[in-house]
C-alpha cells in the first residue's frame, strides 16, 4: 500500500483534474477519491481510509478551512489563489499552505511534510532538558516560543501556550534547533524560536504570535527570513 492516501477537494473541476494528475505523478501517493463538494465530502469522509487532504480554501457552502477543523488527525495542505489566509491556516495546523498554480515540486515538498507529520506520533513528543527547577521534561506540544534569558544568555526561557514559564540551563540555539521537530518550530531571529502553530500573522520583518489572549511581536532576522517564508508558502 501507498504511504500516502490522498483525498482532494477543489469546487472547480478543471483544476480538480489538474491536481489529480500531478498527484497521480508521485510513486508513494494514492488519490483515494477526489470531490468537486465540500458537503458531498463530508457525507463520505467517515467511510474512506485517507491521512492526507489537499483542500481548496475558496468554495461555496463551506470554506476549506471549516473543513479542516473537522478532519482531526489528517495532514491537511491548502491551496488558494490568495496569500492571505497563511497565517490562519498555520493556526489550524496545516503541514503546508500552497499558491496556485500548483506545481509538481512544490507539491512534493507539501507531501514530504505530511509524510512527516504523520510519522511525528512514532517521533519523541518531549525531550528531557536541564532547567531552574532541575530535570523537566519538555513536551513540544507546550511550546509557544522559546528565547534568550536577559539574565545569563546561555539559559532560554521557554514560554509555554498557557502562559507559564520554565528556564533551559545552559544550551544553545544550535542544540535546541536539532532537538526540536523542524517541521514544527522556525528560529525567526538569533534570540527567538517560535512555534509555527502560534503564528497569528507576518510582514517581511515582523512575526506577531498569538498565545492564548497576548499577541507578541518579534523581529523577522533577514537571515532567517527564507526558511521562514518557506514553512508558509510565501
Amino acid at each position: 500500500m501507498k504511504e500516502l492516501r490522498c483525498i482532494l477537494l477543489d469546487d472547480e473541476l478543471p483544476a480538480l483534474r489538474y491536481l489529480r494528475s500531478i498527484c497521480e505523478g508521485f510513486s508513494n501517493v494514492e488519490v483515494v477519491k477526489a470531490f468537486n463538494n465540500p458537503l458531498r465530502m463530508l457525507e463520505e469522509v467517515d467511510q474512506l481510509d485517507f491521512n492526507v487532504c489537499v483542500l481548496d480554501i475558496e468554495m461555496p457552502q463551506m470554506n476549506g478551512m471549516e473543513l479542516a477543523g473537522k478532519l482531526e488527525g489528517k495532514a491537511i495542505i491548502f491551496t488558494t489563489a490568495y496569500k492571505e489566509f497563511a497565517a490562519e491556516a498555520y493556526e489550524l495546523d496545516a503541514v503546508d499552505y500552497i499558491i496556485k498554480p500548483i506545481q509538481f515540486d512544490r507539491l512534493k515538498k507539501a507531501f514530504d511534510k505530511s509524510y512527516n507529520f504523520l510519522q511525528r506520533e512514532e517521533l519523541p513528543q518531549y525531550v528531557q532538558l536541564n532547567s531552574n527547577k532541575g530535570k523537566i521534561l519538555l513536551h513540544f506540544a507546550m511550546i509557544a516560543f522559546i528565547v534568550v534569558s536577559e539574565v545569563d544568555k546561555r539559559d532560554k526561557r521557554v514560554i509555554y501556550d498557557d502562559g507559564r514559564e520554565i528556564m533551559l540551563k545552559n544550551i544553545s540555539f544550535e542544540q535546541l534547533v536539532k532537538l526540536l521537530p523542524g517541521d514544527a518550530f522556525v528560529r525567526i531571529n538569533r534570540q527567538t524560536i517560535i512555534a509555527t502553530r502560534c503564528v497569528h500573522a507576518f510582514t517581511h520583518n515582523q512575526v506577531t504570535l498569538l498565545v492564548g489572549s497576548k499577541s507578541f511581536v518579534f523581529s523577522l532576522n533577514e537571515h532567517y527570513r527564507k526558511d521562514f517564508l518557506a514553512m508558509f508558502g510565501a
